[in-house]
């Protein structure tokens, strides 16, 4: 994780320390909503590495565990006396107060959910906050007593240290959790502590990150270098692609790889929209007879992304090796294939912290190119949200359709068919879907909804009445999802009058389709997708 920073010496560094919370990379994002750059650390980091990064400001996150239990994570307490502001939250508090010698207690009295609490003395942490306001608790153990030199700033019903600060020494912290949106002014509280108590500079805006990463793409690119993207119509490839574009111009190519599996309109709309707004050079390869063929016959949906998966690389193999042939040796041997990814920082984090730099060096064997050809990964939102992503994009001038597009499956339509995968299957669900979505545009919920499959079950029929007439047609299911980061997933709750409008529609409009159902089931225990 140390070497993710992708040269950003102009920005203040928050680290926040991850003691195994739900909510770590929920706190990054908040502290960039507040213009401050912040990255994600594990608790066994050694307190000297983390300090040896010069952060601004260290927060310490919630988690699961209680102070005293065995084996429970701690935090060297000469994190405290570095002279580093830090601020803990729900179990990082509890780890404050007890390394600099408060008490904390299992006081049996344990609080979860929408907890009142009252401010004593507002301090500098919770100044122009309401005396009386309702915070996010999630804890069996309290502070009964603060350290020496502490203000106790606030109380419940159950704890009677729930905030306190000592400004001169930087630390701060708070029972509750400031990061989640159920608490009450969280944010407020939380840009007290960034800018006022650790004097943090709010320099992390839109322009600066754009700015910042196509200098630093022209930096690694070089001169002379050629890179390639593979686009999939969806945020994260097309807003790295037109980042890499605006750094190096045409000397990038971008390839689509029309598997026949897109939605409708899908792949007009890159070839249209995406040139438009950019004007990159871009190769669409039409491959959709070669993956239905690979498809024939199979229903497994392991078996179906795997062939998906396959085939994509074979496609995109074969137009790496046309696009960079001549980009094989430079002048001297210096490298000039460069791969552009769209990898984000959830990403990073959730495939255990991402040891290496944005210029990682893979070995990609590419048909009909020299085996120990290296390419050099460039992956310009490698430090990013995906709320962020879209923020780039729009700065980039990238139009909305792009920018705020639910995100898509890589296999596509592939699994959302439950059975074998046709081409009049597909059309039917093409069909379907484009009803879907234009309705939701219409009743304007395009912004409220994370994502809203529409699953073909392609191996029922049930049995229907239309005119005088029996039918006997597929049932679609409609899988409408509210998510912030698609961790964790609600089911959207839709108005009636367009379920019935969309119900409608397809009824009368999709010939092969005479049911249409509502999938209502939250994640955990399902899935968004259906296979």
């Amino acid at each position: 994780m140390s070497d993710v920073t992708p040269g950003i010496p102009d920005h203040d560094l928050v680290l926040v320390v991850d003691f195994g919370a739900q909510y770590a990379q929920l706190i990054a994002r908040r502290v960039r909503e507040a213009r401050v750059y912040s990255e994600i650390v594990p608790h066994h980091l050694p307190v000297e590495e983390m300090l040896a990064r010069k952060p601004k400001a260290i927060i310490l996150s919630g988690g699961p565990s209680s102070v005293y239990a065995e084996g429970a994570p701690g935090i060297d307490p000469a994190i405290f006396t570095s002279g580093t502001p830090v601020f803990g939250m729900c179990y990082g508090f509890q780890l404050m107060a007890a390394g600099l010698g408060g008490t904390v207690a299992r006081t049996g009295s344990r609080e979860y959910g929408r907890t009142p609490v009252t401010v004593g003395e507002a301090g500098t942490l919770l100044a122009d906050v309401p005396a009386a306001h309702t915070v996010w608790m999630s804890h069996g153990d309290a502070v009964t007593e603060a350290p020496e030199g502490f203000s106790v700033l606030a109380e419940t019903a159950k704890t009677p240290v729930a905030a306190f600060e000592a400004v001169d020494r930087g630390l701060a912290g708070v029972q509750w959790h400031p990061e989640v949106l159920h608490t009450e002014h969280g944010q407020q509280v939380l840009e007290h502590f960034l800018v006022g108590i650790a004097g943090c500079r709010q320099t992390w805006t839109m322009v600066n990150i754009v700015e910042e990463q196509i200098e630093s793409i022209r930096a690694q690119i070089g001169e002379r270098g050629q890179a390639i993207c593979g686009l999939s119509g969806g945020v994260d490839s097309a807003v790295a692609a037109a980042i890499v574009q605006r750094a190096i111009g045409d000397r990038l190519t971008c390839v689509y790889v029309d598997h026949g599996l897109m939605r409708s309109g899908e792949t007009e709309q890159v070839e249209r929209d995406f040139v438009a707004a950019t004007g990159v050079d871009l190769r669409v390869v039409d491959a959709e007879k070669q993956f239905l063929d690979a498809l024939a016959g199979v229903s497994d949906p392991e078996e179906k992304r795997k062939i998906i998966g396959r085939e994509f690389i074979r496609t995109f193999e074969a137009a790496e090796a046309e696009v960079l042939a001549d980009a094989v040796s430079g002048e001297g041997g210096d490298k000039v294939a460069f791969l552009v990814q769209g990898t984000l920082y959830p990403d990073v984090v959730e495939s255990g912290g991402g040891a290496g730099t944005s210029n990682i060096k893979s070995h990609h064997n590419v048909g009909g190119l020299p085996d120990d050809l290296e390419f050099e990964l460039v992956e310009p939102l490698r430090t990013l949200f995906k709320d962020e992503v879209r923020l780039v994009g729009e700065q980039l001038g990238l139009p909305a359709e792009i920018v705020h597009r639910q995100p898509f499956p890589g296999p596509g339509l592939g699994i959302r068919i439950i059975g074998e995968v046709t081409r009049e299957r597909l059309d039917i669900l093409r069909q379907a879907d484009a009803i879907v979505r234009e309705e939701m545009t219409r009743a304007g919920l395009d912004r409220d909804i994370w994502q809203m499959p529409v699953v073909l079950l392609a191996d029922v029929r049930s049995v229907g009445v239309q005119g005088d007439g029996r039918t006997y047609g597929h049932p679609v299911v409609l899988r409408p999802v509210t998510s912030e980061d698609a961790m964790t997933a609600d089911w959207a709750r839709l108005p009636y009058e367009v379920l019935e409008t969309v119900s409608t529609r397809i009824t009368n409009e999709v010939e092969e389709v005479n049911r249409v159902t509502v999938d209502i089931t939250s994640k955990p225990p399902g899935t968004i997708e259906w296979e």
